[in-house]
């Protein structure tokens, strides 16, 4: 039993896994029974990529507050015009608008950490800039465009 699982797993000559650890990629594979393991040593990354990603996960983050606000808000609504003498309504009620307020006190906050956040890649974006040839063209893109798109949630939730 135990050679027809592995028959099976091996058939197609290779199982791959990669696991992304820090800057080390290990993969192993599988041949004839036998593991095999390597590590490649990946570039770090660099600044500019790291601020890139931070400002994508902050909008990505308040736009799930803002989200969060909406389903609360519907949640109270709907709790409100029910009309029965449920003894836990008016506790649960308490709960739902303490949860509305503290997810309102975030708000704020996560706007302040965007424009840092934003101040941030732009300076890295002159930075880069600045090395003429040797500057990386996709990074300053992909930074371009969290800028854009951090711009475009400001909007929208204004």
């Amino acid at each position: 039993k135990q050679n027809k699982r592995l028959d099976s797993i091996i058939r197609g000559a290779y199982q791959l896994e990669a696991i992304r650890n820090q800057h080390t990629l290990s993969l192993a594979f599988i041949v004839k029974y036998k593991i095999y393991r390597y590590k490649i040593t990946m570039a770090p990354r660099s600044q500019l990529e790291i601020a890139t990603s931070s400002v994508i996960r902050l909008v990505k983050e308040e736009a799930s507050y803002h989200k969060e606000l909406q389903q609360q808000t519907e949640r109270i609504k709907k709790l409100e015009a029910e009309a029965n003498d449920d003894e836990n309504r008016e506790y649960t009620l308490k709960q739902e608008h303490m949860s509305l307020e503290e997810t309102k006190k975030v708000l704020p906050t996560m706007k302040q950490k965007i424009a840092e956040a934003v101040a941030n890649l732009e300076a890295l974006i002159i930075e880069e800039g600045k090395k003429g040839s040797e500057s990386n063209v996709e990074h300053i893109t992909a930074a371009k465009d969290a800028i854009a798109q951090a711009k475009t949630a400001e909007r929208e939730i204004s």
